[in-house]
């Protein structure tokens, strides 16, 4: 058994954005994430006023935002990975689905009263 038949006369598109986009999605998960780190290492080599407690609290405070905005930076990656992924999917080719035989399809008036018939169910006048 076949799984993938491919539609006969379905013409592919031509691949377009969606390529260039996940071709350069390594490098901007990369870099994005470098440079959302670059606040955290600025703040240890600062040199800070203050209470040595103090200065704790504002690097742990500077770490959460970074963290943050790291998550965030690799969700919208992630999103906009599996956006472009669905493009290039729904580009490729076309595939014939399995035949499913309707009953009803040629008279549904006919089969309904044909099934109400097999189950002993009678037909309500108007349905």
């Amino acid at each position: 058994m076949n799984f993938f038949t491919k539609l006969p006369g379905f013409t592919k598109s031509p691949p377009g954005l969606e390529r260039e986009v996940l071709r350069l999605l390594p490098r901007i998960l990369l870099l994005g994430t470098l440079f959302l780190c670059v606040p955290s290492l600025l703040a240890r080599l600062y040199p800070w006023d203050g209470s040595e407690t103090l200065v704790a609290m504002r690097i742990t405070s500077i770490d959460i935002y970074m963290i943050s905005a790291v998550i965030l930076h690799w969700s919208i990656v992630c999103t906009v990975a599996i956006a472009a992924f669905i493009v290039m999917v729904m580009k490729g080719p076309a595939y014939v689905a399995d035949a499913y035989p309707l009953e009803d399809s040629d008279n549904p008036a006919v089969a309904k009263s044909a099934k109400s018939a097999k189950t002993g169910n009678v037909p309500r006048p108007g349905s």
